[in-house]
């Protein structure tokens, strides 16, 4: 099958079947996301501690991602998705028994966020990995990745939205409910994939080995040492949107469930748009100027939130992060992986997992302890503010150390 050039990765039968089942999965995801922080809220009233059940479900990865990107490079990708979706689907029809019986309590949603935590901490570097499997190579690596953020956004653009009306209409257990279905469509799909997504075949190391591999990989590289410390000082500090954007509809805005799945949609709108425009972009763009730009674009409109205190207002600057998150993020996604060796793959994308989401519980925490004795609006300010600070930092002194050096579009692109 012939497809534009920006649907590329289309023309192969795997991805559009795993696409398909993602399309369904990710959009109960971000419902599942949205109904678990405002549970949360409706049962503590409490930042931190939604901060909390976000340090928990992400803790897993700040302690086990290393690990799991040397195991994603060890085991059959396919039947290792198969498991840890499975397991996420029965994860999210527990939570739904949980608030159907009407005894759901905090330590509840903990224990359940930190085993989802877990499982997703071991999913994200093998499903990552195993795209390059299902496009047959690196030639429509960048445009899938594109494409999966697309999916991703779109989601976030549905999920919340429709998770607001149905938790106003029918409650929280119905958002959960379909969160657990939806896991059957991507699982059905994997099934009917032919791609197996074997490692390759190589000398037998201690994982420990395998994990010193991959952070010397990273070390001796410039540019993906660049790569990393930058996303490490935007995942720490301004991705915290979950907690942000939660206590910005509760606290600030006093918008109920449909106006926070609203706002929340702004997000996944925003970022849509930006990952579409990633999509058509071609194979232009793989120069780390695009990449800086909207790192900075997101540390300052995180900032800028801290005088927003209209609805509309809100939304539009919301919007504004959404875009410049996803193009950043996806990004600096597309060009590791073009990078990196495919013998590697999984440890640096492990990496790029631990800076992006295994930083979020010490970024969740210390957000909620700001917003807890200031209020939500100073909680952008100070991740904003010192985001934007230390990434100047950073881009400067990239900047000072490639003079004289190879162009980082040829380290980009190799």
């Amino acid at each position: 099958m012939r497809f534009p050039n920006g649907l590329r990765a289309f023309s192969h039968r795997d991805y559009r079947l795993y696409y398909s089942g993602q399309l369904i999965s990710q959009t109960g995801t971000w419902m599942q996301s949205v109904a678990q922080s405002w549970l949360i809220v409706t049962l503590t009233h409490s930042a931190f501690k939604l901060g909390l059940i976000s340090a928990l479900q992400f803790l897993p990865t700040l302690l086990l991602a290393l690990y799991s990107g040397a195991l994603a490079d060890r085991l059959p990708k396919r039947k290792t998705l198969v498991v840890t979706q499975t397991i996420m689907m029965l994860l999210a029809f527990i939570m739904s028994a949980l608030v159907y019986s009407g005894h759901v309590q905090y330590w509840h949603v903990a224990i359940m966020a930190l085993l989802l935590g877990i499982t997703r901490t071991l999913d994200m570097p093998v499903r990552q990995a195993y795209v390059v499997d299902m496009v047959g190579g690196k030639e429509n690596l960048s445009n899938a990745i594109a494409l999966n953020s697309a999916l991703v956004n779109g989601a976030r653009l549905l999920g919340p939205a429709v998770a607001g009306v149905l938790i106003a209409k029918y409650g929280l257990v119905s958002a959960f409910t379909i969160d657990g279905i939806s896991y059957m469509a991507v699982i059905a799909a994997l099934l009917l994939t032919t791609a197996e997504g074997l490692p390759k075949a190589r000398e037998k190391k201690p994982i420990s080995s395998d994990i010193m591999d991959g952070l010397r990989y990273t070390y001796r590289t410039p540019v993906v040492f660049f790569l990393m410390a930058l996303l490490l000082v935007i995942g720490l500090f301004v991705i915290n949107f979950q907690v942000l954007v939660t206590v910005m509809a509760s606290s600030v805005l006093n918008i109920g469930a449909p106006g926070y799945g609203y706002l929340m949609s702004s997000l996944g709108a925003g970022a849509l748009v930006g990952a579409m425009l990633l999509a058509f972009r071609g194979k232009e763009g793989r120069n780390l100027k695009p990449l800086i730009a909207s790192g900075l674009a997101l540390c300052t409109v995180t900032t800028l939130m801290y005088f927003v205190h209209a609805f509309s207002l809100a939304c539009a600057c919301v919007f504004l992060m959404g875009l410049s998150q996803i193009m950043y993020t996806a990004d600096t996604n597309t060009s590791l992986q073009v990078l990196v060796p495919d013998e590697l793959r999984g440890r640096v994308i492990s990496l790029y997992q631990l800076m992006f989401t295994g930083t979020t519980p010490v970024g969740a925490l210390l957000t909620g302890a700001v917003i807890e004795h200031f209020n939500g609006s100073m909680g952008f300010l100070v991740d904003g503010g010192i985001g934007l600070l230390l990434a100047i930092a950073l881009v400067f002194w990239w900047l000072r150390s490639q003079r004289g050096a190879v162009p980082v579009e040829a380290n980009v692109t190799g």
